[in-house]
């Protein structure tokens, strides 16, 4: 007992006394820190200052404020932005044909161009004083979602003018001139623009695109001007072929020294107009056979004056920053919205669709098989949903989340093709063969779009989500890499000091935190809430800090070679995205008033996040490249096992039955599928027959009470039937209509379409 005293009281003195502590620790870890320090690129290095750290923060810290998640508030509409929704989009809803669109035009008809241009549907996030609507991300989001429910096409039209392009850069970046001259022509459509950045050689590593723009002198307009010499060769650029003016990304140099000394300036953006001399807009791509306008678009030694930069001559090589704090609200918006449209349109046909479609004398939603796919969808609608407005309503707080837009692209996309997926099989011959009448189809066939574009999804997950919020969210990392960079290397020796003190805390604490509540199953851990959900808040509490926990191990043991343990990286990146979901899940809990007709529902996602989460971690500490490192963090994540399981079978069936009906709660997961008089669609048809079948229900138990007491016959076409029941005097004859009458609607809603010739 006595030798533990004197080592207690031998680390209390060198970690109290300063001068022992600066000697003994923290001058050789500092030493250690500076060497396994990651080298970061210029280009990395402002895509980690980009954006802002929120709600994610809390999350990697290991002790969530749920309260703080809470008093955020929740996402609305203003009622300018509701009857933006309520007249113009529902107008367009009404003009919008896909299957002409994309069979027969392959183009938005010119009406629905010039309706979308009258309105403001390109002018979205434009400040009124620039005659734009200046909506907020949520109604932005809301717009997009509700077209993409009928038009894929048509929502990546109005989606990328709202998005990374010029209007959102001039708005925060450009000139007042700039300003004055270009949004109010945006605003109106009169200018249509497009935003050139990726490449045949630079897609997702954006940052190393060879465009290139050298400063010169040049004659312009008659006058010898300071300008840049551009020559690009652009790819993949959305509304390219019917651009007016285009926002262009390149590399820009000064060779001769004419801005000053430095010579490499940087990524910088302008903006060209396209009938500029030299511009050149090539043909056209075919993304998937979707119809929004895509394509090619390049230059060779085109002269630019210097104020065509963005922001003008001083925004010179700031491109790169511009461009990645724009993406990360962009991509927070315009693709989740995609995906959650998805969602709404899955479970709203799907859970018709499974009712109205009988084999072997019942409806296919009754089938187990069917109903775990089912049940997946409705959950991951929920989820999409949750998701969307969580990631909005942090934009629309001004702040600017860069990990968490990350998340929302990298999953939300994830999951709206998992949910398109289910879709597709249960539907299956209704899905596949494309008409007027299909839904799904344009919709599935679109998704590796949304997958591929604004950075593709496997380095988002890989790379950007952990990578950067390994560091932005850490409360001590990003200070102590400052440190480890000052030039006067006593005052980081000292800054650092203090920053090593709390970090080991920190550290000490999440640990402890984690081993104990995996030893407890979180019972005593802090919860904001009573009732159903509570352990959830419990458990995830323990997950933060099992996450904290193995962020410290894993930059202490592997330093700067953990950004190319991808494989790792990636996992940990799960572990926070799928806290982070669940949290939106939680919190749309409790923005709809905790409604109990969506606890099966809440109830079903959670346990899939937990799991989700609990999974990769295990995997990421079963993969540590130091064995006896992985056997300790074993030791303290899971002491007892993984005990968090995928939602039993009981709660996917119990989840598809209940939404198998018309439901308040079936409105409220499936509400952006706008519905508008002489909808003729799929969509409605399939819901038309539901809605009958389903009041028609206690008749259908009529006959099938007859067939069983051999009052009719067991298999009889349904208007023979039909026509037996009503002469047994098994149903009257008002029944006996009601009956023919739905059975009409079920035949429309499960027959596909056929053509004369292709």
């Amino acid at each position: 007992m006595s030798i533990v005293i004197l080592i207690i009281i031998a680390v209390a003195i060198l970690f109290g006394v300063r001068d022992l502590r600066i000697k003994f620790i923290t001058r050789p870890v500092f030493s250690f820190f500076k060497k396994v320090l990651p080298p970061l690129s210029s280009t990395e290095k402002e895509a980690m200052e980009a954006g802002d750290v929120w709600w994610e923060g809390e999350l990697f810290r290991g002790k969530p404020d749920w309260n703080k998640l809470h008093d955020y508030g929740k996402p609305g509409l203003t009622p300018e932005e509701q009857a933006f929704l309520d007249n113009q989009v529902q107008t367009a809803l009404a003009m919008i044909d896909d299957f002409d669109i994309v069979h027969n035009r392959k183009d938005l008809p010119p009406e629905l161009w010039d309706y979308f241009k009258k309105e403001g549907f390109f002018a979205l996030i434009i400040p009124k004083k620039y005659g734009g609507r200046e909506f907020s991300a949520y109604a932005n989001s809301t717009i997009v979602s509700k077209i993409a429910t009928r038009s894929i096409s048509a929502a990546v039209t109005v989606m990328v003018p709202n998005s990374l392009g010029p209007g959102e850069l001039l708005t925060h970046y450009g000139t007042q001139e700039q300003k004055d001259h270009w949004l109010p022509s945006l605003a109106v459509g009169k200018d249509i623009p497009c935003f050139a950045l990726t490449g045949p050689e630079a897609g997702s590593d954006a940052g190393a695109i060879p465009d290139v723009g050298v400063v010169c002198r040049q004659e312009f307009n008659g006058e010898e001007t300071l300008g840049i010499s551009l020559t690009w060769n652009k790819r993949y650029i959305t509304l390219a072929p019917v651009a007016t003016v285009l926002g262009l990304a390149f590399q820009m140099r000064d060779p001769d020294g004419l801005l000053g000394d430095n010579k490499n300036i940087g990524i910088t953006c302008a903006l060209i107009p396209t009938d500029h001399d030299g511009v050149e807009i090539g043909r056209r791509h075919n993304p998937l056979n979707m119809a929004f306008m895509n394509g090619t678009t390049s230059g060779k030694d085109v002269f630019i004056p210097l104020d065509w930069i963005i922001g003008g001559p001083q925004y010179a090589g700031r491109g790169w920053r511009m461009l990645v704090e724009c993406l990360s609200a962009g991509r927070g918006i315009s693709l989740p919205a995609l995906a959650t449209a998805s969602g709404h349109v899955s479970t709203k046909t799907t859970t018709a669709y499974s009712y109205v479609r009988q084999q072997f004398g019942m409806p296919i939603g009754y089938f187990e098989g069917v109903q775990e796919a089912m049940a997946r969808i409705i959950a991951n609608t929920y989820q999409l949903e949750a998701a969307r407005r969580l990631t909005t309503l942090g934009i629309d707080l001004k702040v600017k989340p860069s990990v968490v837009t990350a998340i929302a692209k990298y999953h939300m996309t994830e999951l709206g093709r998992d949910v398109m997926e289910d879709a597709m099989d249960i539907q299956s011959g209704k899905g596949i063969q494309l008409g007027p009448k299909n839904y799904l189809g344009h919709a599935f066939m679109a998704n590796p779009i949304s997958i591929t574009v604004e950075g593709a999804n496997i380095l988002t997950r890989s790379l950007m989500i952990f990578g950067q919020g390994a560091t932005r969210c850490h409360p001590y990392v990003l200070a102590e890499m400052e440190a480890a960079g000052m030039e006067d290397s006593a005052a980081g020796l000292d800054r650092f000091d203090n920053l090593l003190m709390g970090h080991i805390g920190y550290a000490t604490r999440n640990a402890l935190s984690s081993f104990g509540n995996a030893l407890t199953g979180s019972v005593f851990s802090s919860t904001p809430v009573s009732g159903e959900t509570k352990v959830y808040y419990r458990h995830m509490n323990r997950i933060s800090a099992a996450l904290a926990t193995m962020t410290d191990i894993s930059m202490l043991i592997m330093g700067g070679d953990l950004k190319r343990k991808e494989m790792i990286s990636a996992r940990m990146g799960d572990v926070l995205s799928q806290l982070y979901l669940a949290s939106a899940t939680l919190k749309h809990y409790e923005d709809n008033g905790r409604q109990h007709d969506d606890l099966p529902i809440v109830h079903f996602v959670m346990a899939q996040r937990l799991h989700f989460a609990a999974k990769a971690l295990e995997e990421a500490v079963r993969n540590f490249p130091n064995k006896f490192v992985s056997i300790l963090l074993k030791l303290i994540v899971f002491p007892l096992g993984n005990h968090f399981t995928l939602p039993a079978d009981k709660d996917a069936v119990n989840l598809c039955v209940n939404m198998m009906k018309p439901s308040p709660a079936r409105e409220r997961i499936t509400f952006l599928c706008g519905e508008f008089e002489g909808d003729t669609s799929g969509i409605a048809e399939v819901e038309a027959a539901f809605v009958a079948k389903y009041q028609a229900k206690d008749l259908y138990k009529k006959l099938k009470a007859a067939q069983k007491a051999k009052k009719l016959p067991a298999k009889l076409p349904m208007p023979d039937l039909l026509d037996k029941a009503l002469a047994e005097g098994v149903i009257t004859d008002q029944e006996h209509q009601q009956l023919l009458d739905t059975d009409k609607l079920r035949l429309a809603a499960i027959n596909v379409d056929d053509f004369d010739k292709l």
